[in-house]
């Protein structure tokens, strides 16, 4: 059954395990990783697990019998910079947990969270080469706003209006 879960540190090895999946230097959204957190051994992790829950916003992991298949973040609405760079929602899934549906049920159940903090709409971005996401997306009856070039990558800028959204 999947659940969401805020990050603990009791996960480490589940967690360690699905980021050893995405490989290194590989970007894994939704888990709010940056350049200066070390989450290399449980010390680091530990450390890292703490700030996440100091962050504005939410943070969850997507856990199933105890692996780790993804994260999904919501940023604050008074985080705008986060919100313009990044969107309101961000999810990553682990390359073997993909195309089983884990990330569209993981945003309706952000998206419902989203709804009681009174966030509407919810803006998502997406590289423009992420059929994936678009499709998850999409099946929310996301609205495409824009699309745009930062940094050598097309991205697409979408809203999910809570008066839009299908059920997961």
């Amino acid at each position: 059954m999947l659940e969401l879960v805020r990050p603990q540190a009791a996960l480490y090895e589940a967690w360690a395990e699905a980021h050893a999946e995405w490989g290194p230097g590989v970007h894994e959204d939704g888990f709010g990783i940056t350049a200066h957190d070390d989450v290399g051994d449980e010390d680091g992790f530990r450390t890292w697990v703490g700030r996440l829950h100091a962050r504005p916003g939410a943070l969850w992991w997507i856990v199933e019998d105890g692996r780790v298949l993804g994260g999904i973040a919501l940023r604050a609405p008074g985080d705008a910079a986060g919100v313009e760079r990044f969107g309101h929602v961000g999810y990553g899934i682990r390359p073997s947990a993909r195309g089983r549906g884990v990330a569209t049920w993981a945003l309706g159940q952000v998206l419902a969270h989203a709804s009681r903090v009174g966030i509407d709409p919810v803006v998502a971005v997406c590289r423009d080469d992420n059929a994936g996401s678009i499709g998850v997306l999409e099946h929310y009856d996301a609205v495409l706003l824009s699309t745009e070039r930062r940094g050598g990558v097309r991205l697409r800028r979408y809203a999910i209006a809570r008066s839009h959204r299908r059920p997961g």
